[in-house]
Formats: C-alpha cells, structure tokens, sequence
C-alpha cells in the first residue's frame, strides 16, 4: 500500500507530522511518499499542483492532505491560488463523495456551543457532491452587463448545474451509508428557488424508489442550517450539493466542539480516497504549536477503513483519541476548566501512548458509515 502524504501551508505541516507519527505506530505494510502542494508548492514549482504531485496522487492508493492557503497569496490569478489544489485534486482523481462525520464525544459535549443535551450522542454524516454546482458550472467569470438592473456596470457571475448521473450516483450512496446507520437520508435543496435543485429533488426521489427501506425527506437549506442548531440528532445522513454541503459540514462541526475534530473523506467509485481535517491552514497559529491534530488523525482512520481495508487499524486509532479524551487532554480549541491544555506535538504524542495502551479510558463504539459501491 502507498500513501501519498501533502502536508501543504500553514499548520498543514504540523498536523500531519502528527497523523504520520501515528500511523507509523501500527506496522502496517504501507509505504508513504510526501510533496509539495497549495502555496508551498507554488513557491516551488509556481504551480499550486504540480504535475509530479498530481502523478504521485494518482499512483498512490490513498491521499493523505493537510491544507492548503495563506493570505500572502490571496492575490495572485485564481488558477494559481493555494486553494485550486485540492480542487484539481479532486477533478483528476474522479472524487465525487464527500464524507464529513460531525460525531461528539461524550468527553467533548461542553466544549460545544450548544448544551449538552442537544449534542450528546450525535452522530451526524453529512455527504456532499463535489464535482456539480457552482464551485465548477460553465460558464463563469466577468462581463460588462447587457442587461439587469444596471446594464453597462461590470459584473460577475458563476452558473449552478447538476447532470442527473451526478446527482444519482451521490444518491445511491447517501441510500447505501444509511443503510449502514439508522436507515434515514435527508437531502437538502432549495428547490422552492432554484430549478438545479428541484431538478435534484427529482432525481433523489427517483432514486430512493430503489432503497424502499430507508426514509428519506427533504428540506430547504436555510431550514437545514436552523434545525442543526435546534435539533441536531434528528439527522442522521444528509446528502446536498457542493456548496451547500461545504457550509453546512462546517456548521455540523461546531456541533462537536470545534472544527478541529472534524475528518474527512473525498471518495471515487473505487472507495480510493483523499483524506483531510475540514478546517483549514490557519496561518495565523502556524509554528506555534497549537493546532488540534485529532481531525487530521481520526482522517487517517478513516483512510486505513474506506481506502485501505484495514477496519481494525482505523478502530484502534480512533479508540486512542478517545482515551486521550478521557484521559483529559485539550488542544486550545477544545479546552474547558478542569481538563489539561497540551500542544500539537503533546496531542500526537498522547494518541500514540494510547495506541500502546498507555493512556486510560474508555472506549465508546459509534456507527460506521458505510463504503461506497462501484
């Protein structure tokens, strides 16, 4: 097994030298191979993606990334920002799923922004298409206005478009995870506005016609954002499109405590895989050693289950965050009076002593999401 390890800008490098020290623990056979890519890469190659970056990923089995971006690069052409990266990343490998766990531990549920009653327990998966919508709709860019309310003035404009077999495949997999969970979907839209999404609401619907034992209802995105603050644990697995899914994940992720406990995984067809914490490079922390590194290393667990077939690796690391947890250790982010704040290096390090058994606690099981079908 190969992975190809990005670390990126910012506190990418230091989050992953964490999730790699922890992978290193388990002696698995897998070799690992590290470049450049975002704004690291730029400054290297002058290319956010180059090609030997791209070749590395493709040849690889799985994709482990950081994150990528920096302010210092925010105005230089679009196609060469940091940010592009994980999008070509995403287009050349034939990613289209995107898994976003918002789990709280029991240990975490007052580090959360709403009461502990309304997020012990939860257990969200929200699944968001990646390669439809406006993020890539042709055409897009900027014009002098033929028409409008001021016809003459510049503008710019970006075009949402989704293509049935897009939405069907993303369905099929929102229907099969629930299947591995509580058997409900939730797919969000805004079909009342928009004719992309009602046209996506037609398609779900036809296809949850396939899948007679799991619920599916649908909601309006601006309801969805209400409701996941009101009544988290009514959802189970949500399935949207890119955009919205991109804001709603974040959203989901302070359910939990803090963005930094959040993992990720883009999939294709073939449950290969990029793996990546939802948060982003924070260049105001980086080299400061105090980013939070667990959703970086619960990504990497999600890796050895989706892409690499090892389950049993991924439950071992996952039952260490959580006796790192137990055991009351916080980065700044999660901290609380009465648990103990530790840095980036002192987290990774605790996730390895448990991973030796060397940290206490107790492990607590949650439902797994399921593997996508070819």
């Amino acid at each position: 097994m190969k992975i190809a390890i990005l670390p990126g800008d910012g506190i990418g490098t230091e989050i992953m030298a964490e999730a790699v020290k922890v992978l290193a623990v388990l002696d698995l056979p897998f070799e690992t191979e590290t470049a450049l890519v975002g704004g690291a890469a730029y400054e290297a190659h002058g290319h956010p993606l180059p090609e030997s970056t791209l070749a590395l990923a493709k040849a690889a089995d799985a994709v482990l990334f950081g994150a990528v971006g920096d302010w210092k690069y925010d105005k230089l052409e679009r196609q060469f920002r940091p940010e592009q990266a994980i999008l070509g990343l995403r287009k050349h490998l034939g990613l289209f799923a995107n898994f976003r766990p918002a789990i709280c531990y029991e240990q975490l549920t007052h580090a959360s922004s709403l009461k502990p009653e309304l997020v012990a327990g939860l257990d969200i998966l929200i699944i968001r298409e990646l390669t439809g919508d406006i993020y890539f709709g042709q055409p897009r860019g900027r014009r002098v206005a033929v028409d409008g309310h001021f016809p003459g003035a510049e503008e710019a404009f970006d075009t949402m478009r989704y293509s049935k077999p897009e939405i069907e495949r993303i369905a099929h997999v929102a229907f099969q995870a629930a299947r591995r969970r509580s058997k409900k979907v939730t797919s969000v839209d805004k079909a009342n506005v928009l004719e992309t999404f009602q046209f996506w609401k037609d398609v779900v619907t036809e296809v949850h016609a396939q899948y007679p034992d799991v619920a599916l209802d649908h909601m309006y995105v601006d309801n969805a954002a209400m409701q996941l603050v009101k009544a988290p644990k009514a959802f189970d697995v949500v399935v949207t499109g890119n955009m919205f899914g991109d804001i709603l994940s974040d959203e989901a992720a302070m359910l939990t405590g803090s963005i930094g406990m959040l993992p990720s995984a883009s999939l294709d067809k073939h449950n290969k895989g990029l793996y990546e914490p939802s948060h982003g490079s924070a260049p105001d922390i980086a080299g400061k050693d105090l980013a939070n590194p667990l959703a970086t290393i619960l990504s990497a667990a999600m890796m050895l289950r989706y892409s690499l077939n090892q389950p049993d690796a991924a439950d071992r690391i996952e039952s260490a965050v959580k006796a790192v947890l137990s055991a009351g250790l916080r980065t700044g982010d999660i901290w609380s009076e009465g648990t103990q704040r530790v840095g980036t290096r002192e987290m990774g390090d605790a996730v390895v002593a448990a991973l030796h058994g060397q940290v206490a606690g107790k492990t607590i099981t949650t439902r797994t999401a399921g593997i996508i079908k070819g």
